[in-house]
């Protein structure tokens, strides 16, 4: 008959705090999630859920709002951010870790960290004074003059190039979510057994198909955890693309007119908020980023978590 062992006092001291610590990030999201759904009851009882989100008005003046240009703003400047952001990332990963000498190796690394570790409103301020102008000057009026007669595409690029628009926005947000796509996309290079790799070239691979056949096959799953991770980001930047973005709300075909997002709405008019029903419109707007956020990362672990269960069998 086994004699059951004493629980050492120190065991259950560190299962209390690492228990707490796990329930403490519960409690918060459920705390934030009852505060945004009280502070918002005025504009949800008003204006309601399908339809406050399908409402493209928001004037203060006649308390009319609605989500659908912010919602618009947000999903369209975060899209275009990875789009841009994914590629270069994972460019910038299979450089470092599969072709750059080792002298450049260090050098390269600790750039990806620093530019992770810049502050969102450095961003924003050269966005407005470098970036915007470059935009508009040079960069939309050639893509204006090389798209901007194509048949649906071209609707794209109409407008007149003034650098604060989607298109500048989502320039900075991808520069922003980089690192942290390019940091996780290259540890997971870094895991790739050597062994499996030299077999490859054993066999007379390039090194584009070592990549190609190898070393992105084996670690997809680690660079879709840094999508993901980048996502999260980009669905939550507020200052650097706020001083790019301009505050339209409109809903918009072109990359060149100014829009919105929600976060760049809360920041700017938060302190403006001279009403009740204003002030707890902008709570429902946070509410919805909270939900929007919320179901796509919820979406995207789900996948991830099918996709290691399809994997590991």
């Amino acid at each position: 008959m086994a004699v059951p062992q004493k629980k050492d006092p120190l065991d259950r001291l560190f299962m209390i705090v690492t228990a707490t610590a796990a329930i403490s990030v519960i409690v918060i999201l459920t705390g934030i999630f009852v505060v945004l759904l009280s502070e918002s009851s005025l504009a949800i009882s008003r204006f309601g859920f399908f339809r406050f989100l399908a409402s493209t008005d928001w004037n203060p003046v006649t308390e009319s709002f609605g989500a659908a240009t912010a919602v618009f703003g947000t999903i369209v400047t975060t899209l275009i951010a990875l789009l841009i952001a994914v590629p270069t990332a994972v460019g910038i990963a299979v450089f470092v870790t599969e072709i750059a000498p080792d002298f450049l190796k260090g050098p390269i690394g600790i750039a990806i960290e620093l530019l992770a570790a810049i502050p969102s409103i450095i961003y924003g301020m050269w966005g407005l004074f470098t970036l915007a102008p470059l935009m508009a000057q040079h960069v939309e009026p050639f893509l204006q003059r090389t798209f901007g007669d194509l048949p649906i595409v071209g609707a794209l690029f109409q407008g007149t190039p003034m650098g604060i628009d989607i298109f500048s926005a989502s320039v900075i947000l991808s520069i922003m979510i980089i690192p942290f796509t390019a940091s996780i996309a290259r540890d997971s290079f870094n895991l790739t057994p050597a062994v499996v790799k030299e077999s490859a070239y054993g066999i007379g691979a390039t090194k584009w198909e070592v990549v190609k056949s190898v070393v992105l096959p084996y670690s997809k799953l680690g660079v879709f955890g840094g999508v993901v991770l980048s996502l999260g980001r980009a669905l939550g930047e507020t200052m650097a693309v706020a001083f790019v973005l301009g505050n339209n709300h409109v809903i918009t075909a072109s990359l060149f007119d100014a829009a919105s997002t929600i976060t760049v709405t809360l920041a700017n008019e938060f302190t403006e908020a001279d009403s009740d029903i204003y002030l707890s419109s902008l709570f429902y707007l946070a509410l919805v980023l909270f939900l929007l956020s919320f179901i796509i990362l919820a979406i995207a672990k789900f996948v991830l978590l099918r996709a290691e269960k399809r994997y590991s069998r």
